[in-house]
C-alpha cells in the first residue's frame, strides 16, 4: 500500500485544481445566498406593507373585536350602505371589505359574512377573521343562553400522559419528533452527499478510462489502491468543497444583511405573527418546554460520534459500489442500469427509517435493518436517538467496515478487469464473470 498516500494526493489535487470544481466551489454559495437574499427582502418588502380592511358591521355585534396590528390595519364603518363602502375602499385603495349582515336578532351565519375585495385575499388574513369572528359569536352565544362561560372553561380538561421509562428518565411526545428530525437530517446529508461525491468519484473513473491513462497508472499500481485512493482523494476534496461553501456561505450572508438592510431577527410573516400569538398560550408554551427537555434528553456524544462513523462507513461503501459502476461502463449514459440496486438500498433505509423507528424503534424490522449494511448508516441513526444498547451499535459498525472491505475486495475485481474495457456495454451475468477471474 506504499503507492495509496501519493494516490489520493493526485486525486485530491486533481480534483481541486480542476476549473470546474473551483466555479462550483465559489459559484454555488453565491447563487444560493442570492437566492436566499432575493426571498428575505422580497418577504421583508412583504411585511413591511400594512393591509387596511374596512369593516362595516350592520349587526353590531363583532365590530369592536378587531385589533390592529403591525402589517394590518382596522377601518371600522358606521351608518353607511354596502355600495358606498365598496366605493369608498376602491377610491381609497384599500386591502379589501368585511360586511357583516344586520340579522335583526338572528344568529349570524357564514351566508351573512362576505369581504369584498380585487383580488384573492390573503389565506392567511381571512382564516384570522373567521377565527375571531366565530370565538367572538361563539362567547355571546353561551352568554345569551344563560351559560357560565368561566365554569365551562373551567370544566375543559386537558389530558397529556406522562412518559416515563422503568429507570425514571421522562420523556415525552415532542421527545419522537425531536428524534426523528435528527435521523431524517442524518439520512438525508448522506443521501445528497453520497449522490454528489458518488457520481463524481464514478466520473472520474470513466474519464481516466476513456482517455487511456489508466493503462499506464495501472501498470505500476494495484487496483485495488487505485480505486481506493480515488475514493479517499475525491472525498477529502469534496470535504474541502463543503466547508469552503459553509464559510463563504456565512460571510456572504452577512455581507448581504449589511448591503440590503435585511434583518432576520426583525423579519415577520403574517404565519410569524400567529405563531407569536400562540405562544402566548399556557398550553403552548408547555408543549415548547417538552420539546426543549426533549431535545436535551438527547444522548449528543453518542449521536455525534455515531453520525460521523456511520456517516463515513455508509459513503465509502456506496463509494466503492460507484467506482465499480465506473471501472464496467465507457460513458455515464451506460450507469443507469447499475443505478438503481445503489439507489433502491438507501429509499428503502429512510422508508423504513421514517415509517417504522418512529412506531417501533426496537422492532424487528428496525433492528434487522438497523445491522444490513446498505441500511445500518440510515436505520441505526434514526434508532440512536431512542436508545440502542451500545453493543448493538458496535456491532452494526463492525458489520458496516466488513462489508466495506469486502466490497472494496469486490468492485477492485470489477476495476482490474472493467478498467481495460472499451467499446462494450457489460451484462450482470458478465460483472459476475469478472469478479471470478
Amino acid at each position: 500500500m506504499n503507492h495509496l498516500p501519493l494516490i489520493i494526493k493526485r486525486e485530491y489535487l486533481t480534483k481541486v485544481k480542476n476549473k470546474s470544481f473551483i466555479i462550483m466551489t465559489f459559484l454555488s454559495p453565491l447563487i444560493v445566498i442570492a437566492f436566499v437574499a432575493i426571498v428575505a427582502y422580497l418577504s421583508q418588502l412583504n411585511s413591511d406593507k400594512v393591509r387596511v380592511v374596512t369593516i362595516l358591521d350592520e349587526s353590531g355585534l363583532v365590530k369592536n373585536i378587531f385589533k390592529s396590528t403591525k402589517n394590518t390595519s382596522y377601518n371600522i364603518l358606521e351608518s353607511m350602505s354596502l355600495e358606498d363602502a365598496k366605493n369608498l375602499v376602491k377610491i381609497s385603495n384599500g386591502y379589501g371589505l368585511l360586511h357583516i349582515e344586520d340579522i335583526s336578532g338572528g344568529k349570524i351565519e357564514s351566508k351573512n359574512i362576505t369581504f369584498y375585495s380585487e383580488e384573492s385575499p390573503s389565506l392567511t388574513l381571512i382564516s384570522g377573521l373567521e377565527s375571531q369572528i366565530q370565538s367572538e359569536l361563539t362567547l355571546q352565544n353561551r352568554i345569551k343562553e344563560g351559560i357560565d362561560v368561566e365554569k365551562l372553561k373551567a370544566s375543559i380538561v386537558n389530558i397529556e400522559i406522562n412518559q416515563e421509562s422503568f429507570e425514571g428518565e421522562k420523556t415525552s411526545k415532542a421527545d419522537s419528533v425531536i428524534k426523528l428530525i435528527f435521523g431524517g437530517l442524518a439520512g438525508y446529508l448522506l443521501f445528497m452527499f453520497i449522490i454528489i461525491y458518488g457520481n463524481m468519484i464514478m466520473r472520474s473513473v470513466i474519464e481516466e478510462k476513456t482517455s487511456r491513462i489508466i493503462e499506464v497508472i495501472i501498470s505500476s499500481v494495484k487496483p485495488v489502491q487505485l480505486m481506493l485512493g480515488k475514493i479517499i482523494g475525491t472525498s477529502l476534496a469534496g470535504i474541502t468543497q463543503f466547508v469552503i461553501w459553509i464559510i463563504l456561505g456565512s460571510i456572504l450572508m452577512s455581507i448581504v444583511s449589511l448591503i440590503l438592510g435585511i434583518d432576520m431577527a426583525q423579519m415577520q410573516t403574517p404565519q410569524q405573527q400567529i405563531i407569536e400569538q400562540a405562544m402566548e398560550n399556557p398550553e403552548v408554551n408547555a408543549q415548547l418546554q417538552n420539546i426543549l427537555t426533549g431535545f436535551y434528553n438527547l444522548p449528543l456524544t453518542n449521536l455525534i460520534v455515531a453520525f460521523i462513523l456511520f456517516f463515513i462507513g455508509g459513503y465509502l461503501l456506496y463509494s466503492s459500489l460507484y467506482a465499480a459502476i465506473g471501472a464496467a461502463v465507457d460513458n455515464e449514459t451506460d450507469t443507469q442500469q447499475f443505478m438503481l440496486p445503489i439507489m433502491l438500498p438507501l429509499i428503502l433505509a429512510v422508508y423504513i427509517g421514517i415509517f417504522t423507528v418512529i412506531e417501533d424503534p426496537h422492532g424487528t424490522v428496525s433492528t434487522v435493518f438497523s445491522f444490513i449494511p446498505l441500511t445500518s448508516p440510515v436505520v441505526m441513526l434514526m434508532r440512536i436517538p431512542f436508545g440502542v444498547p451500545i453493543w448493538q451499535q458496535v456491532l452494526s459498525l463492525l458489520v458496516l467496515i466488513g462489508s466495506f472491505m469486502f466490497t472494496v475486495w469486490f468492485a477492485a475485481k470489477i476495476y482490474r478487469v472493467g478498467i481495460l474495457m472499451y467499446g462494450k456495454k457489460p451484462s450482470y451475468k458478465e460483472l459476475i464473470k469478472w469478479i471470478k477471474y
